[in-house]
């Protein structure tokens, strides 16, 4: 492992030692000594509720530590908030910029230090010439335009203006917090190389993320939290996948997957020849406790089936049956009556009501089963909300705690809890530990398992192949709309599944070829 820099040393910009966190009697942060040498990118990793969040809101002075003290360049500094972290070179670039829409960028990234003329006119000239001189100056005149607005950006441009603003202040330290959850691969492309350039200026960067694949392209130095300590910190180059989720969860994760396969009989779904504007004669079943993986690239149509299956895009031909009833799904009501469940790939747009509470969530799809009369039992359906926080583990202060507060993991956990309060004959799950740890992941795997157990007919859709072959019983692969081969699990292999999801491409082969 190569060796940081020693503490303090001139080599690091920013140095936290000893930092406890305490709110009210529970500990946050438990002694956490952690440097961040210049011209390095840091990954700070962790399970959800490690605290990691709490350290970059001590070191952004948005809290004061309970204990210990922050040396910025080896000085003792007091953070009262985010402007005395900003006045010594520390920025954090949120997840969300805050972007004024109706002005341009320039207007955003030099709010405060505006150029006036006389009478106090914003001078827009010599804002435009001083913006394309500090873009030149950085290397990102090609990026962005001084006077485009800031309604018009992308998300990557939005993230650029807030670094903008932090380097036309001197930023020595840059703290990216989860920066690419809303990105596509062409703007986390673009986010990375100019992470690349900022740390070959010098700069400290630190990085928080929940994905490895990102963390073991970008980062020099990984430092790991567990339950509010420093669980370890590794040399990127030198370490594993292995190494680091066993920092994260305190245990080795390679039987996480490990699944005993459930004898099957009873067919729940059965499609054939299923089309639609996306999808051509597709043909598949799921048995009684089975778990079916659709596994595919992207744009491959799988999320496009689902949709179908649950009456969300319309059928233009072919069959659906479950239990050996054929369905018209006409509308997503329709599913729900003939026993199907679906948690969707974007559970806070798409599923959850985000300023809700846990309770109405997990509530809401059986509210008929709640009515006394004409009005809903406010005692049932606590009890009923109370009953699945407790069986699936939902992590939540109280069942009236809103959803958008907890994290990631709890929230598809909620998701789940809302369907299997229905009892559902099949459930389909579209990316169902997509933007969760890998501690919340194991979870949600035994969920399944417990699931598929108990005779529930599972359809999980996966981009994640190690994930695909570790929970499915049968993995039925999807390439362009069409169903290009089924791998039974004993037979199946990332490589063989990559071939069946490429098999056009290699062909050289149309949609509508036969398969």
């Amino acid at each position: 492992m190569t060796q940081s820099p020693p503490l303090d040393s001139p080599g690091s910009a920013l140095t936290v030692e000893n930092i406890h966190k305490e709110f009210s009697g529970v500990h946050a942060l438990r002694g956490i000594t952690l440097d961040f040498p210049r011209g390095t990118v840091t990954a700070l990793m962790g399970e959800n509720g490690a605290g990691k969040s709490t350290l970059i809101r001590i070191i952004n002075g948005d809290h004061r530590p309970s204990d210990g003290r922050i040396m910025v360049a080896g000085t003792p500094r007091e953070l009262h908030s985010p402007a005395d972290a900003r006045r010594h070179g520390i920025r954090v670039i949120a997840q969300e910029p805050e972007i004024v829409p109706h002005v341009s960028v320039a207007e955003n990234v030099y709010v405060g230090a505006l150029p006036r003329k006389k009478g106090r006119i914003l001078d827009r000239a010599a804002l435009y010439r001083r913006m394309r001189s500090d873009l030149e100056r950085l290397g990102f005149a090609h990026a962005i335009a001084p006077q485009t607005l800031g309604s018009q950006l992308s998300p990557a441009q939005r993230q650029l203006v807030e670094i903008l603003r932090a380097l036309t202040t001197e930023a020595t330290v840059l703290a990216f917090d989860e920066p690419t959850s809303s990105l596509s691969d062409h703007e986390v492309e673009a986010l990375f190389d100019l992470i690349r350039q900022l740390r070959d200026r010098g700069l400290a960067i630190i990085y928080v993320s929940h994905r490895m694949q990102e963390i073991f392209r970008l980062a020099d130095r990984i430092a790991v939290l567990r339950d509010g300590a420093l669980a370890g910190i590794r040399d990127a180059a030198q370490t594993g996948e292995g190494e680091v989720v066993r920092l994260m969860v305190g245990r080795d994760l390679s039987a996480m997957f490990a699944r005993k396969r459930n004898p099957v009989d009873k067919t729940v779904l059965d499609v054939r020849n299923l089309t639609t504007d996306h999808v051509a004669k597709v043909n598949l079943d799921v048995c009684e406790g089975e778990v079916v993986a659709l596994a595919g690239l992207v744009g491959a149509g799988r999320s496009e089936l689902a949709a179908a299956l649950v009456g969300d895009l319309p059928i233009r031909s072919g069959e659906v049956r479950v239990d050996g009833r054929k369905l018209r799904l006409r509308m997503p009501r329709d599913a729900v009556r003939a026993g199907i469940g679906y948690a969707p790939e974007e559970r806070k747009a798409q599923a959850l009501f985000m300023t809700g509470s846990v309770r109405y969530n997990i509530s809401i799809a059986v509210l008929d089963r709640l009515r006394r009369r004409r009005f809903v039992s406010s005692r049932r359906e606590r009890e009923l909300a109370e009953q699945f926080v407790e069986q699936l583990g939902v992590r939540t202060p109280s069942i009236d705690h809103e959803v958008r507060k907890l994290s990631g993991g709890n929230q598809q956990k909620v998701v789940l809890a809302r369907w299997l309060a229905r009892r559902p004959k099949l459930l389909i799950l579209d990316e169902p530990t997509r933007g969760i740890d890998v501690g919340a992941k194991a979870e949600i795997y035994r969920l399944i398992d417990e699931l598929a157990k108990s005779g529930v007919a599972i359809l999980v859709i996966s981009s994640e192949l190690p994930e695909v072959l570790g929970l499915a019983d049968r993995i039925v692969v999807m390439q362009n709309g069409r169903v290009t081969g089924e791998l039974d699990r004993a037979a199946a292999s990332e490589e063989s599944i990559l071939a069946l999801a490429m098999a056009y491409d290699l062909a050289k082969s149309t949609p509508g070829n036969p398969s």
